[in-house]
């Protein structure tokens, strides 16, 4: 009886390790669902959203320009942060905020995104923390799952005007 108890446990062990390394390689390559908190997105995203973020875009470097996607902060590594792909390495970029009168532009370094929020007034973004590491990029956001009226693709960038063409 105790042998059949113990075959059982250590049955039930190993499957639950199994299944636990098939959960993890999946959302760690395949994707999963996040819940987007702050103003920085809005109003393509708004606070609380959830969204589905996939992960095999990064593996395969398919990131373009216009993308949303979740990244590894540059200033709390323990936190996420969640931008628009504003330009790719060697692209010029604006460096400057909507509103300073004087524009000044840079190109992102090979190996490198810049990112900035859609609200340009309530964003900590590359404008404050300069080009991320293309490594820290985490996936690139699908659709939206919920609010369940919002549901779908998101919408493309209000800052279009940001995506410089030089």
């Amino acid at each position: 009886m105790l042998r059949n108890g113990l075959g059982k446990t250590l049955r039930f062990l190993g499957y639950t390790v199994q299944y636990g390394c098939i959960a993890h390689c999946a959302f760690e390559y395949l994707g999963g669902i996040v819940v987007c908190s702050g103003p920085s997105m809005e109003p393509t995203i708004q606070n609380s959203d959830i969204v589905f973020s996939e992960n095999l875009s990064r593996h395969f470097y398919c990131i373009q320009k216009g993308d949303i996607v979740i990244v590894k902060s540059p200033n709390d590594p323990k936190s996420n942060i969640c931008k628009r792909v504003i330009g790719l390495e060697g692209d010029k970029v604006c460096t400057s905020n909507p509103s300073d009168f004087l524009k000044s532009h840079s190109y992102v370094p090979k190996g490198h995104v810049w990112l900035e929020g859609d609200n340009l007034r309530n964003s900590t973004d590359s404008r404050c923390y300069g080009p991320v590491p293309y490594g820290l990029i985490k996936g690139r956001i699908c659709f939206k799952i919920w609010p369940l009226n919002d549901f779908g693709f998101l919408r493309a960038s209000p800052n279009g005007h940001r995506f410089l063409d030089d």
